[in-house]
């Protein structure tokens, strides 16, 4: 691991707020200069700490309206491997992460629909046919805000 100063915390804070920003804008709010902020992201890519960049979709604009958190625990863990689950569960289009937990469910899934019927042609038609498919739960997301991750 290397050693993080307050100017390379500051770059991931802002990156983390917004990755399109330039190594030039950057540079000129923490008084760098590009070359210096690019090589800075570039030990921090190198490092591991940056791992990529992503798009953020605003999928309300989009037409989905709805998110939903859906619990699972598998029916029968010995006869269907998690794999086979794994493999199944990522080739649904609608779910958007997929979370191998610990405790009440063996896996947390965050799935966008249309709206509440299209949620339930999902749930019915796709994620209670995947293999080994046992409980489900399902908690529709009323708001989300945007959290800071740990950066000292």
């Amino acid at each position: 691991m290397i050693d993080l100063d307050e100017i390379d915390r500051s770059l991931l804070r802002a990156l983390a707020k917004d990755a399109s920003q330039s190594a030039g804008a950057l540079g000129k709010r923490f008084g760098l200069s590009q070359p210096a902020t690019w090589r800075r992201i570039k030990r921090l890519e190198d490092a591991k700490i940056i791992v990529g960049r992503r798009l953020v979709l605003n999928r309300e604009a989009l037409g989905f309206g709805v998110t939903v958190f859906l619990g699972v625990k598998l029916a029968t863990k010995g006869r269907v491997s998690l794999e086979d689950f794994e493999r199944a569960v990522t080739a649904i289009p609608e779910v958007q992460a997929v979370h191998h937990v610990l405790g009440m469910y063996d896996y947390r899934l965050r799935v966008v629909a249309r709206d509440l019927a299209d949620f339930e042609r999902v749930l019915r038609r796709r994620v209670m046919t995947l293999p080994g498919i046992g409980n489900v739960e399902a908690n529709v997301l009323l708001s989300e805000e945007r959290c800071p991750g740990p950066i000292g």
